[in-house]
């Protein structure tokens, strides 16, 4: 099944099945209000929500309508916790060259991640508000999984049993606020702000064979003022799987249900299936021609992050911003 929020109802939005094209919904308030909610009870409300799924799909849902994205909060509009990971290692061993640093060994062997911000997620078509060109700003298409309630120092096999949803986050780095920060020592802040989330998250079992391995086999397809950006397989070159990556974000405290996990940059050896983010194109071309040519992203350009079915068919809906100036900046 497919879920999404409505931009009502509070701050967690209203919770809405939407239908397996995306151009239908119905409010699930009947079954639970808000995802968050459902989540913290999912044993119990994923059957209920996944019987008004299949209701919808054959146009026997109480109150249906027609569905348009833009009245569409972020699924999760805010998040006990997003913690993120670097789990594509040809993005961590670009990006840390082109800052003149080595790749520890230990990354190959202990997931990278970090406490990224939770408080508020961006809709997908809500703009993405920057104070200033001159901070770097970039896009960064990724997965995420969300969990229901997950026990401290669970092992990867019990880990993903508690792997209940999937989707896509747009992770807006700050590149130029980043070197500053790291060499405090003491991790990002400023360099993260908000980061927006895929109109509707899914269950892994809507993903088919595609799901297999705790890791989404698809290409993950990026565009920027309408070109063509990358198209990375997400399910190659990914170091460390879903089920580990909430197994390392476990390790020493529990996570409680709706905490998002996010894969990293999605990135592939071949550079030639694009890139997932502007540090990485301008990795590559510095490797090229001595000097990155693409300049980091400005206001006014646009992004569109999107994942498609082997038929064609959007899965997630597409993430669609446009950089903006701040309210009366």
């Amino acid at each position: 099944m497919k879920l999404g929020s409505l931009k009502e109802g509070g701050r967690d939005g209203t919770l809405v099945v939407v239908s397996r094209d995306l151009s239908r919904a119905v409010r699930a308030g009947a079954v639970a209000a808000t995802l968050q909610r459902a989540l913290e009870d999912w044993s119990n409300l994923a059957p209920r929500l996944n019987a008004l799924a299949q209701e919808l799909e054959a146009g026997q849902a109480a109150g249906a309508f027609d569905l348009d994205v833009a009245q569409l909060a972020a699924p999760l509009p805010r998040a006990y916790e997003f913690v993120d990971g670097s789990a594509y290692l040809p993005h961590v061993e670009r990006v840390r060259r082109a800052r003149g640093a080595e790749v520890p060994e230990s990354f190959y062997t202990d997931p990278l991640m970090y406490q990224a911000t939770s408080a508020g997620f961006y809709g997908p078509r809500d703009p993405v508000r920057v104070p200033s060109e001159d901070h770097g700003i970039d896009l960064e298409a990724e997965i995420v999984v969300v969990t229901d309630d997950v026990p401290m120092a669970a092992t990867p096999e019990q880990a993903a049993a508690h792997i209940q949803l999937v989707g896509l986050v747009n992770d807006v780095s700050l590149r130029n606020l980043i070197p500053g920060e790291l060499a405090k020592g003491f991790g990002f802040l400023q360099s993260k702000p908000r980061s927006a989330l895929s109109p509707v998250f899914v269950t892994p079992d809507e993903l088919g064979d595609a799901w297999r391995g705790n890791k989404l086999h698809l290409p993950l397809l990026t565009h920027v003022n309408g070109e063509w950006f990358g198209a990375p397989e997400a399910g190659v070159d990914m170091q460390f799987d879903f089920a580990q990556l909430v197994a390392h974000a476990a390790r020493t405290r529990p996570l409680s249900a709706g905490t998002i996990v996010g894969s990293g940059t999605i990135a592939n050896q071949d550079t030639g299936k694009g890139a997932s983010c502007f540090a990485e194109k301008r990795t590559v071309e510095a490797l090229e021609h001595g000097k990155p040519l693409t300049p980091f992203m400005r206001f006014g350009d646009t992004v569109r992050i999107e994942m498609l079915d082997r038929e064609g068919h959007s899965i997630f809906g597409a993430i669609e911003q446009r950089i903006e100036r701040p309210s009366g900046a």
